[in-house]
């Protein structure tokens, strides 16, 4: 196996599933940095640029959309391959945004590490890896919102659903589902912040047209 010139930048969140991302590429030889969220990927970018960046999307301060936007605006980072990994953010139309703009590849969770490991290795050996082309400010931001949106909807019907269960459960059944729904609700106010900012974002592009 070559050894990419730089390093492997993993952008997650989430420590144990940032660690097992370092652990696996670092069980294989491959050079490893990372960082907990899109504006602390976005500083070390600037810094050092990575061979490649393995990222997930829902994550606070700037998430994976944002920061695959910001990384292909810029000349001298828009050719890093983007591998997008998420459990959230999975639906047909999900990935066809994250490829229409971002990334080179999607892995969803939970993760194969077998299949994770192809990907990564096919990404780095490719002579010229499929990298899309920077979308213009307006249509990202739209298709970002309509995303967040949908989202958005999906995490409120599943804190519904969760929220009518436990109220039927016997008491021993009950920890299991509290403890995802602190995590939907999590999710979901997480996703609300991102679409706050889009908003007034959108509202100011509407006011320079």
């Amino acid at each position: 196996m070559s050894v990419p010139l730089g390093p492997i930048l993993v952008v997650e969140d989430v420590p144990h599933v940032r660690e097992l991302l370092e652990v696996t590429l670092r069980f294989k030889g491959y050079p490893v940095v990372s960082a907990c969220d899109g504006l602390e990927a976005l500083e070390f970018i600037a810094r050092e640029r990575p061979a490649l960046i393995v990222a997930d999307i829902l994550m606070p301060r700037m998430d994976g959309f944002a920061m695959a936007h910001e990384i292909r605006k810029n000349p001298q980072t828009r050719s890093i391959p983007i591998i997008f990994v998420s459990a959230t953010y999975v639906t047909p139309e999900d990935k066809k945004f994250a490829l229409s703009f971002g990334g080179v590849r999607f892995i969803e969770k939970p993760i194969d590490t077998e299949d994770f490991l192809l990907t990564v290795a096919e990404v780095l050996t490719s002579d010229s890896p499929n990298v899309p082309a920077p979308m213009n400010e307006r249509d990202f931001y739209q298709g970002y919102r309509e995303r967040l949106e949908q989202k958005l909807r999906h995490k409120n019907t599943q804190i519904s659903r969760t929220e009518r269960l436990l109220a039927t459960l016997p008491d021993e059944q009950k920890p299991a589902f509290e403890t995802l729904l602190k995590q939907a609700l999590a999710d979901r106010d997480e996703i609300q912040r991102e679409l706050d900012q889009l908003y007034k974002i959108l509202d100011e592009m509407k006011g320079l047209s």
